[in-house]
C-alpha cells in the first residue's frame, strides 16, 4: 500500500532534508510540497493525503492553525525548531512532533508509528448494526463480517479504536470501548479494567489482579475489583 504525503515547510534546506529522509521509504509517495500553509490548504483538501508533514512557524498561518482546518487527514507530523509548541501540536491530534535538525533514528521511529497507525486504520472496522444480542456485523474494507458475540473473548481499548478478540482472529472497530458496551450486543460483558471488558460467561478463573480467559491473562483494574467480587 502506497502512503501519500504532503510537505509544508517554508525553509528550503529543511524541506530538502525531509525529502532526503523520506526517499528511504519506497512505500511513501509525495503528493506535493508547499512553502506556506495558505498555499497548501486547498491542495491538501483536494488530494487528501494520508500524512502531512507540517512546519509549525511559517509566518501568517502556522502549521498548527493549518492542522486545525484539516481534521480529516489521519496522520499529522509537526516539525519545528521550537519544542515549546509541542503541547499545542498534540492538542490538534498530531501523531508525532519532531524537532529540527531531524535525526535519522528518531525519524525512523516516527515513520514506524505512522505506518502502524495507518495499518490499524486500514483494517479497522466500523460497527454498522446489531441484530439482537447474539451477533453483530462489522465492516472491514468493503465487506461486512458477521461475528457471533458468544465467540468474543474480550474487548480491548486502543485509543479511538476497540479491538474485538475471538479465538480465531482480532478485529478493529472505530468506536470507543465505552461506546461499544452501551450496545445491546455487549450486555453480557463486564468492564474489568480501563482498557478491557470481558463476557461474564468466559471468566473461569480470577484473582485480585487478573482474569484468565482461554490462553489470555487480562489485568483487573483497581477500581473494577468490586464488580468481580459480585459475580
Amino acid at each position: 500500500m502506497k502512503l501519500s504525503y504532503i510537505i509544508v515547510e517554508d525553509n528550503d534546506l529543511d524541506r530538502l532534508s525531509l525529502k532526503v529522509l523520506l526517499k528511504n521509504y519506497a512505500d511513501f509517495e509525495c503528493a506535493g510540497e508547499y512553502t506556506s500553509a495558505e498555499e497548501a490548504l486547498k491542495p491538501i483538501k483536494e488530494n487528501k493525503p494520508q500524512i502531512i508533514f507540517l512546519d509549525v512557524d511559517m509566518g501568517a498561518m502556522s502549521g498548527i492553525t493549518l492542522r486545525s482546518m484539516l481534521p480529516e487527514i489521519p496522520v499529522c507530523i509537526f516539525i519545528t525548531s521550537h519544542p515549546e509548541y509541542a503541547i499545542d501540536g498534540f492538542e490538534q491530534n498530531a501523531l508525532d512532533f519532531l524537532t529540527k535538525p531531524l535525526k535519522k533514528e528518531r525519524f525512523e521511529q516516527c515513520i514506524l508509528r505512522a505506518k502502524q497507525y495507518l495499518l490499524i486504520k486500514e483494517k479497522a472496522s466500523l460497527l454498522d448494526e446489531n441484530i439482537g444480542a447474539e451477533s453483530i456485523f462489522i465492516k472491514e474494507g468493503h465487506e461486512k463480517i458477521k461475528i457471533n458475540t458468544h465467540e468474543i473473548l474480550f474487548l480491548e481499548a486502543l485509543k479511538d479504536y476497540t479491538k474485538i478478540v475471538t479465538a480465531h482472529k482480532s478485529h478493529f472497530v472505530l468506536s470507543s470501548l465505552s461506546g461499544l458496551l452501551l450496545e445491546n450486543a455487549f450486555s453480557s460483558f463486564i468492564r474489568i479494567h480501563r482498557s478491557f471488558a470481558v463476557p461474564k460467561h468466559y471468566i473461569k478463573k480470577l484473582n485480585s489482579n487478573e482474569v484468565i480467559i482461554n490462553q489470555f491473562t487480562i489485568p483487573v483494574g483497581r477500581t473494577y475489583k468490586l464488580q468481580l467480587q459480585n459475580l
